[in-house]
């Protein structure tokens, strides 16, 4: 790990575009890693191809994995408020092969492209998945982690 290793975690809800675009610019942002199971977005310039086109004409390059996005069940955990249930959904998602492959290929870039910031929905960190990914790539790699808010 250098010093410099950091990762860094937004959440889009009740975000413009341009506002997730101009925090991740402001943080130094690298490479963006979109951390959704399902990355279509209601929201205009957050579904996968148009934001992926939004960060690369920032410089920001963008990598969508899967395998790291909420499984449906935990998904409709969130949506009903039920944060315990979520996190024991997610920490056995986080034990299947392609979120171990996935969380691997995450720490090596943490440690190798920074700085790296992972995306969701959820504007509160403490409220998503994001957070316990955070977690993990932490004690794998010594990285900083800060947690963004798009401004609005």
């Amino acid at each position: 790990m250098t010093a410099e290793s950091r990762l860094f975690t937004i959440g889009y809800e009740q975000t413009p575009a341009s506002a997730v675009l101009d925090e991740l610019e402001r943080a130094g942002v690298k490479l963006l890693v979109d951390v959704r199971a399902v990355t279509s977005s209601r929201r205009p310039g957050l579904s996968k191809n148009q934001l992926a086109t939004n960060l690369h004409g920032r410089g920001i390059a963008y990598l969508h994995l899967r395998g790291l996005g909420t499984p449906k069940q935990g998904r409709l955990a969130r949506q009903s408020g039920k944060f315990d249930v979520l996190r024991d959904i997610y920490t056995a998602h986080l034990k299947t092969p392609q979120a171990r492959e996935e969380l691997d290929e995450l720490s090596a870039l943490v440690r190798q492209a920074g700085p790296v910031c992972i995306l969701c929905y959820e504007r509160d960190h403490q409220h998503c998945h994001r957070r316990w990914i955070a977690e993990v790539i932490k004690e794998r790699t010594g990285a900083k982690i800060e947690n963004l808010v798009g401004r609005f």
